[in-house]
């Protein structure tokens, strides 16, 4: 039966379609560690919205689960393919469909890269402003889908507040046309919004309309600020808040990722430190903040350094950006991600510590400390994920949620946290969500046990 749709979605798309085992196996993971039981049935590399169209066509009417998968480099298992499932591929769609320096908006396909698309926008003297550490690796698609946040959200908010309007394939084939090229608009319900974050649960993302900004005219100024404790980092990064400067981005590491990061990029950066905090100021009269950002900072500092440099300050936070990949490095990771508010932050990073202690763990950790946003990672020896792990996640989970936090700021549910999905919207909630899903989704076939 397998080999028969196999040929049959030949028939309807061509050389789109692959079975070759190496990319099934490819799309059986992603950057979470999780891997499903089985190979998919086939991937479509779609190149068109005409591809995306047939693909969802066949599927419906052959009642076929859909995985929409961009880079593959998702956190929670949302894009991953697995038996008898098609795996439908974004990533050959990749081009800038049109860009109007005047209006500060271009129209992208879903497979561009957040790193190349912003290199294409500096000519033009633009930029767009989502910043997840994976932008050089992921895809403006997959940023959408999961309502991506990163280093700059603070200031220039998650990738929802970048997306204007969007063109997305439904479960039957149909395209929608949502939302508007203009800055301004509540004609009808914000189905766009809705789109943005719902991880491919709703219908396949073919285009975006992105709202740009202006390149900041600098001069950037970096700070990096040493720690005895993580908690006295964190009351002084909501010190900063609370003092009505705006920071492009702030971010904190524990004493663990410090110590990690140093050992992956091999630094002789100073690893006796309990926390460091980054602190960085890309526009207006950075020199005059970054002054007063220093005084309010060094009062519990064991250290203050402030690079006035782009490039430098660009290597200090360089060392930030390696915290994924020096985890991987060190094995199978299960990377976490939740969010408390600023103020409950050190209490976080209490739990985390408690936590770690009480089931023998070490959990390195590093904060977007500006909004809140806390990534745990549980280090992991062997393939299996030991029930250990999963039991002080869940327990992580909940101080969040006890803190008045949510089970994820920016990666998604996905396969990851589907479990403790009621734990924080409560049952009723959860069903009108399936409801909402059901409308666009009738017969259950896009990306079909994610995130419900």
């Amino acid at each position: 039966m397998d080999d028969q749709l196999v040929t049959a979605l030949r028939d309807a798309l061509g050389p789109s379609v692959t079975t070759d085992p190496v990319a099934l196996a490819e799309a059986r993971k992603d950057k979470s560690g999780y891997e499903s039981d089985s190979s998919p049935l086939a991937i479509v590399e779609a190149q068109s919205v005409e591809d995306v169209r047939l693909t969802m066509e066949f599927a419906f009417e052959n009642r076929i689960p859909v995985v929409v998968r961009g880079a593959g480099t998702g956190l929670a298992g949302g894009a991953i393919g697995g038996a008898g499932e098609i795996v439908l591929s974004t990533l050959r769609m990749n081009r800038v469909l049109s860009l109007n320096p005047d209006d500060q908006t271009a129209v992208v396909e879903p497979g561009l890269l957040n790193g190349e698309f912003n290199d294409s926008l500096r000519m033009h003297g633009l930029w767009y402003p989502p910043d997840p550490a994976s932008r050089a690796i992921s895809t403006i698609g997959g940023n959408i889908a999961t309502n991506a946040g990163g280093l700059l959200c603070a200031k220039y908010g998650v990738t929802r507040e970048s997306v204007l309007a969007l063109t997305v394939v439904l479960a039957d084939g149909r395209t929608l046309n949502l939302g508007r090229g203009t800055v301004k608009g509540v004609t009808g319900l914000d189905l766009v919004s809705l789109f943005v974050g719902s991880e491919g649960t709703l219908g396949v993302i073919v285009a975006a309309t992105l709202r740009l900004r202006n390149l900041p005219p600098g001069p950037t100024v970096t700070i990096q600020v040493e720690f005895d404790r993580v908690d006295a980092a964190a009351r002084a990064s909501m010190d900063l808040s609370r003092s009505g400067l705006q920071p492009a981005s702030m971010e904190l590491m524990d004493e663990v990722s410090i110590r990690l990061i140093s050992r992956y990029l091999k630094s002789d950066s100073d690893i006796r430190s309990g926390a460091r905090l980054i602190v960085q100021f890309d526009e207006g009269d950075g020199q005059s903040d970054a002054a007063r950002a220093v005084e309010i900072l060094e009062a519990g500092a064991r250290k203050v350094e402030v690079s006035a440099d782009a490039a430098s300050g660009e290597d200090i936070l360089a060392f930030r950006r390696a915290f994924h990949p020096a985890m991987a490095a060190t094995g199978r990771v299960l990377i976490e991600d939740v969010a408390v508010p600023r103020s409950k932050l050190g209490q976080m990073f209490g739990e985390i510590a408690r936590i770690g202690k009480k089931y023998g763990l070490e959990i390195p950790t590093v904060a977007h400390a500006a909004d809140g946003n806390l990534h745990p990672n549980f280090m992991i020896e062997g393939e299996a994920i030991p029930d250990s792990v999963w039991e002080a996640a869940g327990e992580l989970f909940r101080s969040a949620l006890d803190l008045g936090g949510t089970l994820t700021g920016e990666h998604g549910v996905g396969l990851l946290k589907r479990r403790w999905l009621s734990e924080e919207l409560g049952d009723d909630q959860v069903s009108l969500q399936r409801e909402i899903k059901q409308v666009f989704d009738p017969r259950g076939i896009l990306n079909p046990g994610k995130v419900f």
